[in-house]
């Protein structure tokens, strides 16, 4: 990966340096100090500079051996490298001592170097003196002078020069023989805590190793034997009425409504042409001296050859007993001896229905009605005429009920089906469609117009009974023939048969199989192998009742014994039946929570009944 090394220069501020470090390119950023950067030497500022790195997302590097900002870099940890080509890394408190100690070690004092040129040029300058004062007395002492030899000179002159020598080669021996002590006990101070690290790290890891890091995983393997059941049951109307146990069940019914649609043809005929009309004579004897009355109603009916006729206005026949001047035989005295006071009306007539058939001469005879009165034409009734139409009847409209009933059965079965819960079992053979509401268009007697086919609309509405498959495997496990080691793992192939449904006295036959195994648990392996070597816990296990294999799986290979800890010691179970497929068992939070669910389900049965007993008073 690139990096952007900046060098800063003395006068930046900690702004510039901030601006610098937004404005590159690279996700690696190197500052490289200069010597006297006053502005490094702030824990504040070292801080700003970190903080701006992890804003612009950036990692920001020092490049530096000072001691000082190496410090402040460590309490920051902001990582530090000592040059361009070595890996940074966030300093820590002996990295500073280090680099302090190797700053003081390495780099040449100024102050010290300034002395050590002092003390030799004051040296330098001594001798000469020594020298031009010995030049002085010579010319003095001539005599003195003369008599030394060059041999003499050139000894005086190596004794003059070996004190310099000496002196600078001790203090140079001493320097170096400090410096090797130095770096010997630095060195074993280095060994000392790397030691001491490690020794640290070692305690740590067998701590784990040993008290944190152990858990085993226990596979247990469980053989079923499967056995039938067989029990008579029978259903209750009500939630609240329900006991399992008992074999008493409560039948709940579920239903699906649509609104379909099916065409039909239409098979009546109707005339729609003119109805015949006319006018009839109505009339009744009453005693001659006794007061009398007869009455025709609006509506009355009246038959001629299988022909009906309606009368289309009240008439009333009336004799007040007064004598022959009300009647209409008062001339004709032996009628009116023979039959009394003949009194008489005129009614109009119209006929039930339309056609030509209606249309008859006038006749004294052939007449009849349910009025107390005698009728008779005088004139003919005509008026009618034929216009044959095609209607709907109402045999039409059953027979197309009945398809409707019919139709989309399996398609409706399998809605219904398909809405209802797993948890349910259904009582297939209660499933029944029925149709209502039904509505044709045209209605009865309307004309069907075209070629276009009458409608059919109706709701339809299939209904089936079910019954809660938890508390079927309650009763099951209720009566299941067990030992007291054993128990039941799984129920299957749930069947109800014989089912007859007499609302409070329905009856059904329960049949299924269910599995049964040892009954075991995961605490009681748990109880029974904590603390134990592998070995051991195997053995443990594999003499229990019904276990047909073992395997435990530890979480690290140096892992020898189960933990005495319950926390770190998972049990599973893997259930077969006797052909080796796989059985999931019921949990106990699965028995729980169907037993809650029940339970809620029995309190909004009986909260939904009070209501309802409530909106029907």
């Amino acid at each position: 990966m690139n990096k952007d090394v900046i060098y800063i220069e003395p006068e930046d501020d900690i702004t510039d340096i901030i601006a610098k470090i937004e404005k590159s390119k690279e996700k690696i950023v190197a500052l490289v100090p200069p010597k006297k950067a006053g502005v490094f030497r702030s824990i504040v500022n070292i801080k700003l500079i970190s903080k701006a790195g992890a804003s612009a997302d950036k990692s920001v590097v020092l490049v530096t051996v000072d001691p000082s900002i190496v410090k402040l870099a460590a309490a920051t940890k902001l990582p530090v490298s000592k040059n361009l080509q070595s890996a940074p890394e966030i300093p820590k408190a002996e990295t500073t001592e280090s680099l302090a100690e190797q700053t003081i070690e390495d780099v040449s004092d100024p102050e010290e170097e300034a002395k050590e040129t002092e003390e030799t040029e004051t040296e330098e300058k001594s001798d000469k003196a020594t020298k031009s004062k010995d030049s002085d007395g010579k010319d003095k002492d001539g005599d003195k002078d003369d008599k030394k030899t060059e041999d003499e000179e050139d000894e005086d002159d190596d004794e003059e020069e070996k004190p310099k020598s000496s002196k600078k080669d001790k203090k140079k021996s001493t320097k170096q023989s400090g410096n090797k002590f130095t770096n010997w006990i630095k060195a074993h101070k280095k060994l000392a805590i790397v030691c001491g690290v490690f020794l640290v790290g070692l305690i740590a890891f067998l701590i784990w190793a040993f008290g944190f890091a152990p858990a085993v995983d226990i596979q247990v393997a469980i053989k079923t034997d499967s056995k039938n059941f067989s029990e008579a049951i029978s259903f209750v109307d009500s939630l609240d009425k329900e006991n399992a146990k008992e074999g008493k069940f409560y039948l709940e019914q579920k239903k699906i409504e649509n609104t379909q649609e099916v065409n039909f043809e239409a098979t009546g005929q109707k005339n729609q042409g003119n109805k015949a009309s006319g006018e009839l004579i109505v009339f009744a004897y009453f005693p001659i001296n006794i007061r009398g009355y007869a009455t025709i109603s609006n509506g009355d009916s009246f038959s001629f050859s299988n022909l009906t006729y309606v009368a289309n206005n009240a008439v009333s026949l009336a004799y007040s007993g007064n004598g022959k001047d009300e009647c209409d035989n008062k001339a004709d005295a032996e009628s009116l001896v023979d039959y009394g006071c003949k009194i008489s009306a005129h009614v109009p007539i119209t006929a039930v229905e339309a056609g030509s058939k209606y249309n008859i001469a006038a006749s004294s005879t052939g007449w009849s009605t349910n009025a107390p009165v005698n009728v008779y034409s005088d004139k003919a009734i005509a008026g009618g005429s034929d216009d044959i139409k095609t209607v709907v009847q109402q045999s039409d409209i059953e027979k197309a009920k009945g398809e409707l009933t019919t139709a989309k059965e399996d398609e409706n079965k399998k809605k219904l089906y398909e809405s209802i819960g797993d948890e349910y079992y259904i009582l297939e053979s209660s499933f029944e469609q029925s149709t209502s509401n039904a509505e044709a268009t045209p209605a009865v007697d309307q004309e069907v117009s075209g070629d276009k086919k009458p409608a059919l609309k109706a709701t339809t509405t299939a209904t089936v009974y079910v019954v809660n498959k938890d508390k079927l495997k309650e009763f099951i496990r209720e009566k299941a023939d067990l030992e007291d080691n054993q128990k039941v793992y799984d129920i299957k192939n749930i069947y109800i048969e014989n089912f007859t449904n007499n609302g409070a006295n329905s009856t059904a036959k329960l049949k299924a199989q269910y599995y049964i195994g040892p009954k075991i648990t995961e605490t009681e392996v748990v109880e029974k192998v904590k603390g134990k070597g592998l070995g051991d816990a195997q053995r443990e296990i594999r003499d229990i009742y019904g276990v047909s294999d073992v395997r435990i799986d530890t979480s690290y290979p140096w892992v020898m014994a189960v933990p005495n800890d319950s926390n770190k010691v998972k049990v599973s179970f893997e259930v077969k039946d006797q052909d080796g497929n796989a059985i999931k068992e019921q949990s106990e939070d699965e028995k729980t929570d169907g037993d809650q669910k029940d339970e809620k389900d029995s309190k909004d049965n009986k909260s939904d009944n009070k209501s309802e007993e409530k909106k029907n008073s």
